[in-house]
């Protein structure tokens, strides 16, 4: 059971059942709760043979730390991928490649909720640097609702050398900051494009910082000078959407 990691929520136990049915060893439901969506669950577990048991809600409070829903999912361990993966999924991509970096983002809400952006916008891949940042926890997963399970997370050891791959292979590096002299409407992201996000605070790094090929800010008309970073990755991301689809209409 040591092994086992405790995934909650009922979006994230949902994602797990329908997409690593493999990985959910054991599904535990709060006393009592029987309404629609725990249903799902439990037809889905049903589906893939995972035992379903009940337990006392304050007796679930003590196995996680955040709001659980009376859901909780004992699987094994999470899987991060590594830059191997990130090549392979190029590969396998037609069209232009979205791919969201995050460099050095900790809060575990903050990556939890990027993740969730990130595959409503139909990023390819969220990419990560192994050390000095958030990676995927339980509560990540919760945050994310379901996200986590669908769109690869990959964590590399140099982030600067894995942008220079990329850019070798046709990608454009737009990284966001807030003294750049161009603004995100102003960027052209319908080509393959990464979309660099520094760390809450402090932006990017040096390194990264350097291999951008553009850098773009938010225009801010308040007297708020930033935004919060999946708030902003989330502004950026979109607006990489509302570029593809206006090309795609044009030709069409």
């Amino acid at each position: 059971m040591s092994q086992l990691e405790k995934i909650y929520g009922v979006h994230a136990v949902e994602a797990l059942l329908r997409h690593h049915p493999k990985r959910v060893k054991q599904i535990w439901l709060s006393e009592g709760r029987s309404d629609p969506r725990v249903q799902v669950i439990v037809e889905l577990a049903g589906q893939n043979r995972v035992s379903v048991g009940q337990a006392e809600r304050r007796e679930m409070d003590a196995w996680v730390e955040g709001v659980h829903q009376g859901v909780v999912a004992e699987v094994s361990p999470s899987q991060v991928w590594g830059e191997a993966m990130l090549e392979e999924l190029l590969d396998r991509t037609e069209g232009a490649p979205l791919i969201l970096v995050l460099d050095g983002v900790t809060d575990p809400h903050n990556l939890g909720a990027c993740l969730r952006t990130a595959d409503a916008a139909g990023a390819l891949a969220v990419v990560v640097p192994k050390d000095k940042s958030a990676t995927l926890t339980p509560a990540v997963r919760k945050v994310a609702c379901g996200a986590a399970e669908v769109i690869p997370l990959v964590a590399v050891t140099n982030l600067a050398r894995t942008l220079e791959k990329l850019q070798q292979r046709g990608l454009w590096v737009v990284g966001t900051a807030g003294e750049a002299e161009q603004e995100l409407y102003e960027q052209d992201m319908t080509g393959p494009t990464i979309l660099v996000m520094g760390a809450e605070g402090k932006g990017m790094r040096r390194l990264t910082r350097e291999h951008c090929d553009y850098l773009v800010r938010l225009p801010m008309a308040g007297s708020v000078s930033s935004l919060n970073v999946s708030v902003a990755t989330g502004v950026c991301l979109f607006e990489a959407v509302r570029q593809r689809k206006a090309k795609a209409l044009k030709k069409s």
